[in-house]
């Protein structure tokens, strides 16, 4: 079991079409400023190139901006689709975000987050997969071994290739790679010494991923390759509004989250709305079944004692970026997190609650020495002045 876990959120960006694309931007921006005064651990970003709902091309090129606006929180690629790019180039890229942060960096990869976008770029969505664990075994190599290497693969090739700037973070920024439901992320973690960005914790219906049997992917892929599989670098990526009550947490979300699953999820994406609705019962429907946590600090801190105890351990939970309350209450959600739901997963209480516990106990005592301390102060003032 990992004793600690850090927080985080995770930004696609969710933002509806129709709206003025740079301040969705800005806000996202201001979102991740927001995360590192509440003192967040990590923040995410992903990379797409359509739907019209997920508009960061490049996390490097954002992250490398909000990096000049935060002090604290560790800035994480979530993810860069390696099968979209050349293997050097990411490194390159990524090398240099390294030493610009001075370490602040997290280098998580996948496969791409959208059909769509390998349809656009003319690659076949069955080959994806193979591609992002090519492209990662070559990254790893640039980043770990300075020495001329050439490769040859059916999309790409290096010919004495080698990075000019070495890595900020020795040996390399931590690794992440975007797991789904299948064992293929989970595999190739292993195989890599990675960690995971586990994006699919509880399914549509409400039905829990099995996390141990997961996991054991990894394990099992680590120890084929001579490691030893890390939990603290498995992250749970979860979707989460918290408010005050767990009825203002389901109005606040009442109709973004139906525009989010009947607008995106259905209409743009192509997978069925998971709950049968109407719109406004959907808010109530995700929660009641799992798939989403909406309700108060409370009702947080019992998922996430629920998911440690189902998984054996993970190093992290991350909150996923939505944008389905007013700006306000989304805000507040992340300070409710911070203020209440983060130092008790943590521990941060520990010191304070045993010091409480201890002078409540001794209360009635140290009132009466208080007041014998003082009558024995004013006998002495009396003795003193006659």
């Amino acid at each position: 079991m990992v004793d600690r876990i850090d927080f985080g959120i995770f930004l696609p960006p969710f933002h509806e079409p129709g709206q003025n694309p740079t301040l969705a931007l800005e806000r996202d921006l201001e979102t991740i400023v927001h995360c590192d005064r509440l003192g967040f651990q990590e923040a995410w970003v992903g990379e797409h190139h359509s739907t019209g709902w997920e508009t960061i091309a490049s996390p490097e090129l954002f992250l490398a901006f909000a990096a000049e606006r935060t002090k604290h929180i560790r800035l994480g690629t979530g993810a860069v689709s390696l099968p979209y790019h050349h293997p050097l180039m990411v490194a390159d890229r990524i090398v240099l975000l390294d030493h610009l942060t001075r370490g602040r960096i997290n280098f998580g990869v996948g496969p791409g987050g959208h059909v769509t976008d390998a349809v656009m770029l003319g690659l076949d969505p069955a080959h994806l997969r193979d591609m992002m664990a090519e492209s990662l075994g070559v990254i790893i190599r640039l980043l770990t071994d300075p020495s001329a290497y050439s490769y040859e693969a059916s999309w790409f090739r290096l010919v004495d290739a080698v990075l000019q700037l070495r890595p900020y973070q020795r040996p390399h920024p931590p690794l992440a790679v975007t797991s789904l439901e299948s064992p293929a992320g989970m595999r190739l973690a292993g195989l890599t010494g990675a960690g995971v960005l586990q994006l699919a914790v509880a399914k549509a219906t409400g039905v829990p991923m099995n996390l141990r049997a997961h996991w054991a992917h990894a394990e099992e892929a680590a120890a084929e390759a001579g490691r030893t599989a890390r939990r603290d670098g498995w992250r749970l990526v979860i979707p989460a509004h918290i408010a005050e009550t767990r009825a203002d947490a389901i109005a606040q979300i009442r109709e973004g989250g139906a525009r989010h699953l009947l607008e995106y999820v259905e209409a743009t994406t192509g997978r069925p709305c998971p709950v049968p609705g109407p719109p406004d019962q959907i808010a109530e429907q995700m929660a009641e079944r799992g798939a989403w946590v909406v309700g108060t600090p409370d009702d947080l801190v019992a998922v996430i004692d629920a998911m440690r105890e189902a998984s054996g351990g993970f190093g992290a939970l991350l909150v996923w970026g939505h944008e389905w309350a007013a700006r306000p209450a989304v805000l507040r959600s992340y300070e409710l997190i911070a203020r209440e739901v983060m130092p008790r997963v943590r521990g941060d209480l520990a010191g304070i609650e045993a010091s409480q516990a201890i002078a409540r106990k001794k209360a009635t005592d140290v009132h009466r020495m208080r007041s014998e301390a003082t009558r024995a102060a004013q006998q002495a003032s009396g003795s003193s002045q006659a």
